[in-house]
């Protein structure tokens, strides 16, 4: 109640990308200071057994974790990590280091408890990155590679397979995106007959990298047709993926109560509108795949029941982003405890248990 009723309001007095910027600055800083981190942490970090989930081979000390897109830099990832996430996804990093699209390039939709951004990959890239992922951390660490900018679509595998030779050795999963609507190209890419050569050459870099090479998973948007989707978890099960992660923001605009949201320009929409179509595709991919690889749900998830919803109908894990900054540093916290909660109430011992027990 204080962070919506007085810090969310400050912050939202700010651009939103000078917010993030601010409050993001302020986290790394307050956990840094002695003493404080580990307090936070045994605060706000949920110790109930029925929460862990065993997914591709990673514990997860939660099913809540943070999405792509907050820490593009992989700069605190530890500083989050204090604040009850079960796992963090930084990035989306790239094989060249780049700016990103022109400024403004976030918008808020608060009638809609949402955003839209057209960032385009901003970050120094995957080399830059390497030391601060080499660094210890305490719960599990996605690492996100996207297509540089620069690069023609004919070079693409060898732009993913670059990152990947780089960063495959510092993640506990990796994953492909090839579905942001900023980069322009870049989703055409979903398409299997392009998906497929881009995966082979990322597990071929991950193998050469590493002894023991992470999870592979690929990253979706939810524009895609039901058809495609099907076949997206088909190229899944044949390249043997660890999972999907469905989904990244949408082109559309439908159904928003805020006025004239097309003055806001193209961009990928995130937040509450996604929590319909999301849904219908986590329960689609499941369908497909069975339970033969993991699926982790993203896309309008504000709370408990939004990450029951995900869970019940075939995800393993979920991840927050446009949900944190509307909720705050308390959500990751409150979501996992409700999902404790309501697994007991439905008969369950573990979360886990309930995966896919709606379809």
């Amino acid at each position: 109640m204080i962070y919506r009723a007085l810090v969310r309001p400050l912050f939202f007095m700010l651009p939103p990308e000078a917010a993030h910027h601010a409050a993001f600055g302020a986290l790394r800083f307050s956990m840094a200071v002695p003493g404080i981190g580990a307090l936070t942490e045994s605060l706000l970090a949920p110790s109930d057994p029925a929460l862990e989930v065993d997914a591709f081979g990673v514990r997860f000390p939660t099913p809540v974790g943070l999405a792509a897109g907050f820490d593009k830099d992989a700069i605190g990832f530890g500083a989050l990590a204090r604040l009850g996430f079960g796992h963090v996804e930084v990035g989306t990093l790239t094989a060249h280091a780049q700016p990103g699209n022109d400024k403004p390039r976030m918008f808020r939709l608060p009638a809609d408890r949402a955003l839209i951004n057209r960032m385009g990959f901003n970050n120094r890239g995957s080399a830059d990155a390497v030391r601060r992922l080499a660094t210890p951390r305490r719960i599990p660490l996605g690492v996100n590679i996207g297509k540089s900018k620069v690069t023609p679509e004919a070079e693409a595998a060898e732009d993913y397979r670059t990152s990947a030779l780089r960063v495959a050795p510092h993640a506990d999963y990796l994953v492909v995106n090839v579905s942001s609507p900023n980069t322009p190209g870049l989703r055409d890419l979903q398409a299997v007959e392009k998906l497929r050569p881009i995966l082979a050459a990322v597990r071929e870099a991950s193998e050469e990298a590493c002894e023991t090479p992470p999870p592979l998973l690929v990253k979706i948007a939810p524009d895609l047709s039901d058809e495609d989707v099907d076949a997206v978890g088909a190229l899944a099960l044949d390249l043997q993926l660890a999972g999907v992660i469905a989904t990244n923001t949408t082109i559309s605009r439908a159904g928003l109560r805020t006025p004239e949201p097309e003055s806001f320009g193209p961009g990928g929409l995130s937040g509450a509108p996604l929590k319909a179509r999301a849904l219908e595709v986590i329960a689609r991919l499941r369908r497909a795949v069975g339970d033969r690889c993991a699926l982790i749900a993203a896309g309008g998830i504000e709370d408990a029941d939004d990450a029951w919803a995900r869970i019940t109908h075939g995800a393993s894990l979920v991840q927050i982003y446009t949900g944190f900054i509307y909720g705050g540093p308390l959500a990751p916290r409150r979501i996992a405890l409700g999902l404790a909660e309501r697994a007991r109430a439905e008969g369950f011992e573990r979360v886990s248990d309930a995966i896919g027990s709606a379809i």
